[in-house]
Formats: C-alpha cells, structure tokens, sequence
C-alpha cells in the first residue's frame, strides 16, 4: 500500500505516507458501482489510486447533471467538506471502471490538516481545482448553445480518459446534458459532416 501511495501522490511526505498506510482503508469497487448517494452521511475522504469516478448530481426526475471526473492521485472535495462538516453529500459517485479508493476517516484527516504540511497543500489543491471544474461546467450551461456544450463535453471525457475513442451512447451523454436523444443524435452527426468526429455504433472517435 505505501509504495501505491508513493506512487500516485508523490507531494506527500513520508510520515504521511505511514500515516496513511496505518490508519486509513483501502477499498474496490468494479465498474458500475455507486460509491457515493445524495443524501448518504460522509466519514471518509476518498482517495482515488486506480480507476476513475465520475461525480454528478442527480435530478428528481431521474436525470443527472455530469459534474467533472475523479483520476488517480486526486481526491473527492465534497467527500472532504461533507465529511468535516458531518453534513450528507448532494452528489453521486459511481464507478467509471473498476477502481481502488483510500478512505481516511473524518477524526485522522482533521488531524492531519495540523501535523502534515503536504496534507494540508493536497487538501487546498483539491478544493481549488473542484471549484475550477464546477466553473467551467457552470459557463458552459450559462454561456454556450446546445452543440458548444456537446463538443465541450466530449473534450472532458477525451481528457479524462486520455483517449479519442469514447464508449458514451447518445442516450448516456443527453441524460448528462439533460436534452433529449434525438438532439444529440442531430448535433453528433453535425458534427460528423464537420469531421470533427466519426460515429459508431456503440462509440464515438474524436478526429480533432
């Protein structure tokens, strides 16, 4: 386990690296599952090591509303104020792929904020680069047309996976955008004619 936390946060110091090692709970998940539910009471912070997490708010009607992507070696900033705060969580957390997670519990990482420099820089890091993403999927809404936001998100999902081939159905990406189907269909093909990206079956190939 340590050298997997050496490896993935490599800004943390060794004392906190034993710290980590001795009172925190290393946990997989496969691709899928629900790690974390509104309304559900927070005691850990989650670090992520393999895998990725996908962060979302859920609508009463059954929606979702795609929040921003959890890699390794970052960490999720609402399992933090939640957890600090005793409050209960107002996002989703599921599974991309499988994945493996450290839980700190609430009482350690409290502490550690005080004894561990490196913790502390992590903790303000993650706060900070959260804030940024909710940002920009703020602007998106806020500022850009239907077809700006679809090309905007698919740029999320290529950077996150590191790849240009993304295994998204157009029904996974309207729930995501909370629009209908038949308009993702029409903006993807639209963008197909522009050779922006090629369309398949079961994926989508981003050409720029």
């Amino acid at each position: 386990m340590q050298e997997t936390i050496q490896k993935t946060f490599p800004n943390f110091s060794a004392d906190l690296v034993q710290d980590i090692h001795t009172h925190a709970v290393v946990k997989s998940y496969q691709s899928g599952d629900t790690i974390m539910r509104t309304g559900q009471y927070i005691n850990h912070t989650i670090l992520v090591t393999k895998g990725q997490l996908k962060i979302y708010r859920e609508g009463e009607n059954g929606g979702e509303f795609f929040m921003y992507y959890l890699q390794p070696g970052q960490a999720c900033a609402v399992s933090m104020i939640c957890a600090s705060k005793s409050q209960t969580s107002q996002v989703m957390a599921k599974a991309v792929d499988d994945v493996e997670l450290i839980l700190v519990p609430l009482a350690i990482m409290e502490k550690w904020m005080m004894e561990h420099r490196s913790w502390y820089e992590f903790v303000i890091f993650t706060y900070r680069s959260r804030f940024e993403e909710v940002l920009e999927v703020i602007d998106s809404i806020a500022f850009r047309a239907m077809d700006e936001r679809l090309e905007f998100y698919l740029k999320r999902h290529s950077e996150a996976c590191g790849c240009l081939d993304l295994k998204l159905s157009h029904q996974e990406i309207a729930t995501e955008l909370n629009t209908s189907r038949e308009v993702i269909s029409r903006l993807l093909k639209k963008m197909e004619q522009r050779n922006l990206v090629r369309l398949y079956r079961n994926h989508i190939a981003l050409l720029q």
